[in-house]
C-alpha cells in the first residue's frame, strides 16, 4: 500500500492559482502514474489529470485543459497540479492516486491519499 499526502488547497478567489502537492515515496514515484481527481459535494470523483515519467506522459481532462498543469519534482518525490483562473466549478476536494497504468478511470487506481480542499470564491 502506497501512501500519497496532498497538501496546497485552500480558499482562493476566482481567477485565482493554486497549486496542490502530492507526496509520494521514491519507488512509487519511478513506478505509477499518479493522477489529480476531484470531487464535489454530491457528485461523482471526476478524472482531472494524470502524469506518468516525463511531461511528454501526460493527460488532462477537457474540463480543465489550458488551466490545469500537472509536474513532477524527482527530486523531492513530488507530483503538483497546477491550477489557474479558477473558477467556482472548480470547488472541490482534489484527491491524488496511483495506479500501474496512465489512465483517466478511477477504478484503475489502487492508492489514494485523502484530499486536499479547494474553494472558489466568486
Amino acid at each position: 500500500q502506497e501512501q500519497l499526502v496532498e497538501s496546497g488547497g485552500g480558499v482562493v478567489r476566482a481567477g485565482g492559482s493554486l497549486t496542490l502537492s502530492c507526496a509520494i515515496n521514491r519507488r512509487a514515484f519511478n513506478t505509477y502514474a499518479i493522477a489529480w481527481f476531484r470531487q464535489a459535494p454530491g457528485k461523482q470523483r471526476e478524472f482531472v489529470g494524470t502524469n506518468r515519467g516525463s511531461g511528454a506522459n501526460s493527460v488532462i481532462a477537457d474540463a480543465v485543459k489550458g488551466r490545469f498543469t500537472i509536474s513532477r519534482d524527482s527530486a523531492k518525490n513530488m507530483v503538483y497540479l497546477e491550477m489557474n483562473n479558477l473558477t467556482p466549478e472548480d470547488t472541490a476536494r482534489y484527491f491524488c492516486a496511483a495506479a500501474p497504468i496512465l489512465s483517466s478511470q478511477p477504478q484503475h487506481y489502487l492508492n489514494w491519499g485523502r484530499g486536499t480542499q479547494v474553494t472558489v470564491s466568486s
